[in-house]
Parts: C-alpha cells; structure tokens; sequence
C-alpha cells in the first residue's frame, strides 16, 4: 500500500458493531483499501453523470477480480426520487445479484442518500459502501446511514436508517470540486461548530479562507473533526430519538427553501447555510444569544461565500413546507436553535410570535 502521511481514520463504533471512515489521498488507487472495505463478491456502482467519467473506472480496476455491474444516474438533487431509484433496482435484478451483493455510492449526497435507500430496500437490505465525492458528503451525508429520497412536499420523507460497512473519502478528489460545491459543503463543516464544538468553531473562524484555497491539511483536519463530530452523535442517537436531532441546525429552514424552488437552485449546503443564518436570528429574537452573536454566525457564513439570506419566499409558503418537517412531534414544530454559537438545543419551546418575526424579517430582507 503506497505511504500516505495524511491517512486517517475515524471508526463508528455503534452497538455490535463498527465501521472505519477512512481519510486521506489517493485512497481511490489504493486497491487494498478499496477491496477490504467491500464485502461479497458482487458489487453495483452507483453513480452519476458528472461523477462517473472521472472516478468510475479508476474504482472498478480497484475492484478487480470482482464481478461488478454499474448503473449511471442522472445529476442533481430533482433526481433523487423513487423513479430514479427504480433504475438501480432494475440493474440489481438484471445482474442477478443476491442477498450478498454489496452496493457502492460513488457520488455526492444525492448519490449516497439514493444508493443507500435501494441498498436498505433490496431484497430487504445488503451491505452498503459510501465512497463520497463531495465535501459535503464527507463531513455529513455520507456518515451515520440516514438514506431517503424525496417527495415533492417534502425533503427526506420517504428513507431508512441504513448503516455502510465503510466510508473512503478521497481527499484528492476535491481538488476538482467546483468551487461552489466546496462552499456548499462548508455550511455543513461550520455546523458542527456551532452545534457543539466551540473549540473547532474558533479555528474556522481564523482559517476559513485556508479552507477555500483548499490546502490539504486544513481539508484533511476540518473533514476528520468534521466525522468525529458527527460519529460521536450517530453514536449517541443512532435512530435520532434525542440528540442526533441536532445535526439539522438550519435544516428545517434549510430544507423548506429547496421545497419552495424545487430542488434545484439552491444548493442543499447553500439553503442550510440560510438556515442556520436564520435559525440564529430566531435565537437571537428570543433571547437565547446576544445580536452580535447572530451577526458573527452570519459573518463566518458570509466569509465562507454563502448565502445568509433566504430567496424570496414569503412566510405562508415557508410555514406550509416547514410543516412537513420529521422533527415535529404532535403537530408541534420542533427546532434546532442556539444557546451559544457552539451549543444548540431541539426544542418546540418557543413563542409562535418568535417564529413569526423570523419569517417576517427574512421576507423583508431576503437574498
């Protein structure tokens, strides 16, 4: 196996069981680690347009020796849907592969998320591995085994919970990431941060910018803080009964703004970027954190060339998608908010006028 001094590894140590988050790069060409991270002797590659002619090969010469099929699916979060699903069943069933059978995402979140639910779904379930092709599907996505498609009313609604037997984050993979995508995914690199780890907020406040030049170590320590964050989580609350609820700081305002534009526009980390801006704001209505607390959230967000701002939605139409949301309980719209930036709180324990006020100011002062 070649040397690689910036190889890490975090392991997922759930009940019974574990599997390692291997970091580092030129992990792709590293067929030893490739074939021991997958199991049985047949395997799908789950790709898509834009992934595929860059990486699918070089993973299929990893796998050698193991009779692997491929399907490729269109790019984009309006894909990931059960009629796309659909195509990888059909190449699963075309095949012939059985209950062994190991399905590999190599892709983004929408890749991960997709290829995980058909993986958790066939033939009851079969082995998964997550080969993420994004910075943001490293640091969030791509850990912890949440998998789902979308429905048109609502982001999410239709998954399972769904653990890999691995995930091989290819850092030198991001080298190629276009630029908007490497911002998407620092929303979610900042999140961590703010919902629970003050010390690594700090240091992404002093090197955000070494992150946007993309210098390897600060990739490779925000990616590896990044999955110790969310494992220890997962962990905790593997089928987000309690805690595990905190990783969607900013998602349910988040992921109404991807509703309300139609899964497109916006970028999955560009909506939840808004959405931590306003979920702060909100903190800050009620008194939970200080103006200057939600100005320096929004800064950071700002530094990292993200949008702090929602589109312009209105607040009827945020109310309507928001209300689909998984985290209400009893018809009660539960929240991610911040006490401080580097602990947040679930809570339905709010006024309605906060709420109101939050959606009213961002109407008056969307992006």
């Amino acid at each position: 196996m070649p040397a690689n001094p910036e190889r890490r590894q975090v392991r997922v140590e759930l009940p019974g069981r574990a599997y390692p988050i291997e970091i580092g790069r030129g992990l792709l060409d590293d067929g030893a680690t490739v074939a021991g991270a997958v199991p049985g002797r047949q395997v799908l590659l789950v790709s898509n347009e834009t992934v595929a002619p860059h990486y699918l090969a070089r993973l299929e010469a990893a796998l050698e020796g193991r009779l692997t099929a491929s399907v490729v699916l269109p790019d984009g979060e309006a894909h990931k849907r059960l009629e796309t699903t659909m195509a990888v069943y059909d190449q699963l069933i075309d095949a012939g592969f059985d209950r062994g059978c190991t399905v590999v995402a190599l892709g983004g979140g929408v890749i991960g998320d997709l290829a995980g639910f058909a993986a958790a779904t066939y033939q009851r379930g079969v082995a998964f591995v997550q080969v993420p092709t994004t910075l943001l599907a490293m640091v969030d996505s791509s850990v912890g085994g949440k998998t789902g498609v979308n429905h048109p009313r609502g982001k999410n609604m239709i998954g399972a919970f769904h653990q890999p037997r691995a995930v091989i984050a290819d850092l030198a993979v991001l080298d190629t990431l276009p630029d908007r995508e490497l911002r998407a995914g620092l929303a979610e690199v900042i999140k961590y941060g703010l919902l629970g780890d003050p010390e690594f907020l700090a240091w992404l406040e002093a090197d955000i910018e070494r992150l946007l030049a993309r210098e390897p170590d600060a990739l490779a320590y925000a990616v590896e803080r990044s999955c110790r964050n969310k494992a220890a989580i997962v962990v905790e609350d593997e089928r987000e009964a309690g805690r595990r609820a905190l990783l969607n700081l900013g998602h349910t305002f988040g992921h109404a703004i991807e509703a309300a534009t139609g899964y497109g526009p916006w970028l999955h980390g560009e909506a939840i970027a808004a959405g931590q801006c306003m979920a702060a704001w909100m903190s800050a209505e009620l008194g939970w954190i200080t103006p200057a607390d939600y100005e320096r959230v929004a800064a950071l967000f700002a530094r990292a060339g993200l949008p702090t701002r929602p589109p312009g939605i209105g607040g009827a139409a945020f109310r309507r998608h928001m209300a689909v949301d998984k985290k209400a309980r009893d018809g009660q719209l539960r929240l991610v908010l911040l006490r401080r930036p580097g602990e947040a709180v679930v809570t339905g324990d709010y006024p309605a006028t906060a709420l109101t006020a939050t959606l009213a100011h961002f109407e008056a002062h969307h992006a």
